[in-house]
């Protein structure tokens, strides 16, 4: 194999020319946070069937992650998506804990991996979540030095699983759309980087499985964002 054009599973390095990564699950330790929230919610079933709700808990956080991401996408198509991405805000009970330096977890190596990809690549974060939330994550993590272009659910015209997201990077770059490597955890990141004409890789961090990431048609699966400098010839 020759890997100066070719990298794991065969992607196409020449043309790759920026990379965007997804946020949850992907960038973002979410499910046991999530899943933790949920278990909380869970206590009252908890104590009468005494029986341990952690396995619920995750099925209810994973079958809810497509359909949020449909929500938010229904609220662009009829232009509500401004007025709820500030509802989300104001109604998050956990607010306040977002000032926390622990209150958001990283995918473990993932500042190692993001320094090896940004001394060659840019990069850029595509979310379904508000531009709000998006940029507080970015700046209370640390990460914001790493993705000079910010796409959050109100950027563009449409989310994920659209184009649209990745349309707006490209033109910022002034690249074609088919030149992004797209990085996700979910079917919902796969369908949008196909739509796009990009090369998609899913990582396994987060609620994906790895049957669902290949049925939808991810060129590369990894463990997790830590796995990609290598994938890419970087290491």
């Amino acid at each position: 194999m020759n890997k100066k054009t070719n990298g794991a599973g065969g992607l196409d390095l020449t043309r790759i020319k920026a990379i965007c990564f997804d946020v949850d699950g992907t960038l973002r330790k979410t499910d046991e946070q999530y899943i933790g929230r949920v278990n909380i919610l869970l206590a009252p079933l908890r104590w009468i069937t005494r029986r341990d709700t952690a396995a619920l808990a995750r099925s209810i956080v994973a079958r809810f992650e497509d359909p949020v991401n449909i929500l938010f996408m229904l609220a662009d198509r009829f232009r509500i998506d401004a007025p709820l991405h500030k509802l989300v805000e104001i109604a998050n009970p956990w607010k306040k804990r977002k000032a926390k330096p622990d209150y958001y977890q990283l995918i473990p190596g993932l500042l190692e991996a993001l320094k090896l990809l940004a001394a060659h690549y840019p990069l850029a974060v595509i979310s379904v979540r508000g531009r709000e939330g998006t940029q507080n994550f970015l700046k209370v993590t640390g990460l914001e030095k790493y993705f000079p272009y910010v796409v959050s659910g109100q950027t563009a015209k449409r989310t994920k699983p659209f184009p649209d997201q990745i349309f707006w990077v490209a033109e910022q770059l002034h690249i074609s759309p088919a030149e992004c490597l797209i990085i996700g955890d979910t079917t919902i990141d796969i369908k949008a980087g196909k739509a796009a004409g990009a090369q998609t890789v899913g990582v396994l961090s987060g609620f994906g499985r790895q049957g669902e990431l290949q049925a939808r048609g991810a060129d590369l699966i990894l463990p997790s964002v830590s796995d990609l400098p290598a994938a890419l010839g970087l290491t």
